[in-house]
């Protein structure tokens, strides 16, 4: 079944509560908001301390220039960007007003106009723009963590880390130049919050500015793909982000937005004479001196600068020696080396294909804590709705899976515990990918897999030497392949070919992958 199928339930919880609470007028307007939220796309947040380059990758992912990316008032403010058939910029007062702004473009990129309000008039700005991008995701921007003013910071605090509502981000991207305390110290309470209880399961770290490890480098991105590697494996990042992705930002915003005049510029620097070139890309100030080695002017060459930094200049440049012959074929190499995609991959695999299920915890869980800390005499019938549905639901079950395997390992050696992450869905949710085998694999070889991960995973659940907590999460581990099995073959074919004792997905689950449309 479908996240779709899995909608009226949750809906029908909404509902009921909404019966129950009509007189509560706070109640009533937070769970009018989850009505919506379960029909929305998924919300992704783009979090991280200050200059982290949130907004430069938000533009990527968008793949224009509408996010600030400057010191303003906008920068302070909150800003959700959605799909809309026509571009509309509206600010959001503290006091309900909705304040609509022109929308205007300079120099290629869009211009948030304030129009005089201060950011702590605005509780938030709403963005609608025809993006492509936009209509599978709806993209948050937000201040920086540790800013120098308590004000600035606190926005980003009070909406990842609400007191009294779930967060209103389905998943977040946190930027990182390096693993600091604040880094440590956002992300645990990201998890850890009561409100939203959203443990591992839908946060990643990207490693930004990646060009700038090795002061520029041609090899940057190799060094910061070794770093994120061994930021991956530690044991405090581990426990708080499903994985760590090296990103170049800036490369990535200037692959997607180049211009056929940055290309022309860009190709003129490529034919210099090498002495020539190797001396202007020596450093930032060679780069804008003036120069008699070059026709580009110094206010052309401030302008590369800052769209590529000195590194993407440099790849651009090497790039368009190695063969690349036009404006659309150096946008994609840049992309592809910018780490772009493979930011694009895990949204894709971990957090969009798992929207629904992300969803339907936050809202069950705050639907819970609403009932148990305000209880009414006609709430019990919610609690054992909540409760059912969340023992049915294996997609709910196996987000907890997750995080419990990051944060709370059973004992299992290193080898087998990175087996139980893939098999509950951490490289992907698809069921070759669980299973280990390739797209193409026979189906001879899934029944063999599944039969060999079957045994094994049930030979240890089944041990007396295996602890409570692990053969619990190996069972977990159990229903996965089960699942993985019955997508492949059907669970009527998976259960008379693997033995009586099931493979396949049992008739009273209810599957929450997949969103609907």
């Amino acid at each position: 079944m479908s996240g779709a199928t899995g909608l009226p339930e949750v809906a029908r919880i909404v509902d009921d509560a909404l019966d129950a609470y009509a007189d509560d007028l706070a109640a009533v307007e937070v769970l009018e908001s989850f009505r919506g939220r379960l029909r929305e796309p998924l919300r992704l947040a783009v979090a991280g301390i200050v200059k982290a380059g949130k907004s430069t990758l938000l533009n990527a992912l968008i793949g224009e220039r509408i996010a600030p990316t400057d010191a303003g008032e906008c920068t302070k403010t909150i800003t959700w960007y959605r799909y809309g058939s026509t571009a509309r910029v509206d600010l959001r007062l503290h006091d309900g007003r909705k304040i609509s702004r022109p929308v205007r473009r300079a120099d290629g990129r869009l211009v948030l106009d304030m129009g005089g309000y201060a950011a702590e008039d605005v509780a938030w700005i709403d963005v609608a723009w025809p993006s492509e991008s936009l209509r599978s995701t709806v993209l948050i921007d937000t201040p920086g963590i540790a800013s120098l003013t308590v004000e600035n910071s606190a926005r980003s605090t009070d909406f990842f880390i609400p007191k009294d509502t779930p967060t209103a981000a389905d998943a977040i991207i946190y930027l990182l130049r390096h693993v600091h305390a604040e880094d440590l110290k956002f992300l645990e309470a990201f998890r850890d919050t009561a409100a939203g209880a959203s443990q591992t399961v839908n946060a990643v770290a990207a490693l930004s500015r990646a060009d700038e490890i090795g002061s520029g480098r041609i090899d940057s991105l190799l060094s910061a793909a070794k770093i994120a590697d061994r930021y991956r494996r530690d044991g405090e990042l581990r426990a708080l982000a499903l994985d760590v992705v090296p990103v170049a930002g800036l490369l990535a915003e200037g692959g997607r937005t180049l211009r056929e005049s940055e290309f022309i510029a860009l190709r003129h620097i490529a034919g210099m004479e090498r002495a020539a070139r190797d001396k202007l890309l020596l450093s930032v100030d060679r780069f804008i001196r003036a120069n008699d080695d070059t026709a580009l002017s110094v206010d052309v060459r401030r302008g590369l600068l800052h769209r590529f930094g000195l590194f993407g200049v440099r790849l651009a440049a090497a790039l368009i020696r190695g063969g690349v012959s036009s404006s659309s074929e150096l946008s994609d190499r840049l992309v592809q080396q910018s780490g772009l995609l493979e930011v694009q991959r895990f949204v894709e695999d971990q957090f969009r294909g798992r929207a629904f299920a992300l969803k339907a915890r936050g809202i069950l869980h705050s639907v819970e804590r609403l009932v148990r800390e305000r209880p009414r005499t006609n709430t019990a019938a919610l609690l054992g709705s909540i409760e059912r549905l969340t023992a049915q639901s294996h997609d709910l079950r196996e987000l907890s899976l997750l995080a419990e395997l990051r944060t709370a390992p059973p004992s299992l050696d290193a080898s087998a515990l990175a087996e139980a992450e893939r098999i509950v869905g951490s490289s992907g949710l698809s069921a070759t990918t669980r299973l280990g085998l390739r797209d193409d694999s026979s189906a001879e070889e899934q029944r063999g897999r599944v039969g060999d991960l079957l045994t094994h995973w049930r030979s240890i659940a089944e041990s007396p030497l295996t602890d409570r907590h692990t053969a619990d999460l190996c069972r977990g581990v159990i229903r996965s392949v089960e699942g993985a099995a019955s997508e492949l073959v059907g669970p009527d074919a998976a259960s008379s070919e693997l033995g009586s004792d099931g493979v396949g997905v049992a008739p009273t689950d209810v599957v929450l992958t997949r969103g609907p449309a």
